[in-house]
């Protein structure tokens, strides 16, 4: 996949098969509109292009978005996921005040006509663009024969009937839901960063915790609690048990720390990049009467968690 910085320029691009939008998170709904046209540009011959907008639009409109908004994907994670269902160009388009004001028109003859060339283009039945969200299927419909392209509607019921939204998947996440969070995703919710030092608190209770910066600080965090959890550094695949919380037990800072034991290693990895698949959430993070109590329930949350990610490799 090659990732086109803007659009400075023209596009060299063999019939391209277009469709945009931020598909944040790239849940099953959008995946609809993805493998279409995959699909389309395997019968054309041509190529598919996601055009997406960095950053959120909200970010940019809504000043009280900036530290409020959470979002389930990094520009980064979206474009790892948008690789894996088959995009060859996906064009990052700087979201600004002032292509905010950009006509639906402008859009179309300036974006998708001029600089891509668009030959199919394919949108969700409730996709607006343009300049205070003018834009819809209907305009786009009104100017396919002038520049000759086509455009693709995927229907109302194709998208209800998977029944599932960016929403959907937020509020699931807030209630520490990360099964049905994966329903909906089609994978494992994911959280990445990097390993950093922390209080080392783990260690005197023998059970040493890797903790996780976040890459992405408008990433959704799940809900407090502990969690059964893969956790994925230096190319290799552990299980883990991670904590979301404050540690009251241990800490009386209030801070919110992510922090994961990784199940049968001692390895030093500070500094390094890891993502964790977060799989089930096992309890509420709770204060315990001193450390003693902490550890023998550490002990019994590592048993149930190796238990539950046996029962996922079965």
């Amino acid at each position: 996949m090659i990732i086109h910085e803007g659009l400075s320029e023209k596009l060299n691009i063999r019939f391209p098969v277009v469709t945009s939008g931020t598909f944040d998170g790239v849940h099953i709904g959008h995946q609809t509109i993805l493998k279409r046209i995959k699909d389309l540009a395997i019968k054309e011959g041509g190529e598919t292009v996601m055009l997406t907008f960095w950053p959120h639009p909200r970010i940019v409109l809504e000043k009280e978005s900036e530290d409020s908004l959470q979002l389930l994907s990094s520009f980064e994670e979206k474009a790892e996921k948008l690789k894996q269902h088959g995009i060859d160009h996906l064009i990052k388009i700087p979201f600004t005040k002032s292509f905010s004001k950009l006509t639906s028109q402008e859009f179309i003859e300036d974006i998708l006509i001029e600089k891509i060339g668009s030959k199919v283009l394919v949108i969700g039945y409730d996709h607006k663009f343009g300049k205070n969200r003018e834009g819809g299927f209907e305009s786009l419909q009104a100017n396919a024969d002038r520049y000759g392209f086509r455009v693709e509607e995927i229907s109302r019921q194709d998208i209800d009937d998977i029944g599932v939204s960016s929403t959907k998947i937020r509020k699931a996440l807030q209630a520490g839901d990360v099964e049905l969070a994966k329903s909906f995703l089609g994978e494992y919710y994911e959280l990445n960063g990097e390993v950093v030092q922390g209080e080392r608190l783990g260690r005197t209770l023998g059970f040493p915790t890797a903790n996780l910066s976040l890459d992405f600080k408008h990433k959704l965090i799940p809900k407090d609690g502990v969690y059964a959890v893969y956790a994925h550094v230096g190319g290799k695949k552990y299980r883990g048990m991670l904590n979301i919380g404050q540690r009251p037990t241990v800490s009386n800072q209030g801070k919110k720390s992510i922090e994961v034991h990784i199940l049968d290693f001692s390895s030093d990895i500070y500094g390094e990049s890891m993502r964790i698949d977060m799989v089930s959430r096992v309890r509420d993070e709770q204060a315990f009467k001193g450390k003693d109590a902490l550890v023998e329930q550490l002990h019994r949350d590592r048993e149930d968690i190796e238990k539950l990610l046996d029962e996922q490799t079965k």
